[in-house]
């Protein structure tokens, strides 16, 4: 498996309107995009800090994952996601080496990406993303 680089770090928010403002207007980071994933029930934002972007994850429903997530731990750092050359063979050698997964095969993700989670019980309790920039 060939990790590139951290691709993002996925931050659970309650509102993406309030969250905003403390990335561009203390940190000084500018918003690229918003964007809704309705599979997902999640509504992100991104930002760039040199290579790695961070995600903030706002959802769109209860039932959806970050709705899960943030009703059990709160708000904060949800995910970390590697890019990683050749998405499939990444997650079939993680569950070759005992690692459980979340997906099996990859799904499309926010900016188009193909991505796949691995469990956090399999991962020190890091839910882990790999994605894949196909375009």
């Amino acid at each position: 498996m060939k990790l590139t680089h951290i691709e993002h770090i996925g931050i659970a928010v309650n509102s993406l309107d309030e969250a905003i403002p403390y990335y561009e207007e203390i940190l000084g980071l500018k918003c690229y995009a918003i964007e809704e994933v309705k599979d997902q029930k999640v509504k992100t934002a991104f930002f760039k800090v040199g290579d790695t972007k961070i995600e903030l994850l706002e959802s769109t429903d209860p039932e959806g994952p970050i709705g899960k997530f943030v009703e059990k731990r709160g708000q904060g750092i949800h995910h970390l996601a590697f890019a990683v050359d050749g998405i499939e063979n990444a997650l079939k050698e993680a569950e070759e080496k005992g690692i459980r997964l979340i997906d099996k095969q990859p799904r499309r993700g926010a900016e188009g990406l193909d991505i796949g989670f691995l469990h956090p019980k399999s991962t020190f309790g890091v839910l882990t993303e790999f994605c894949e920039d196909r375009k």
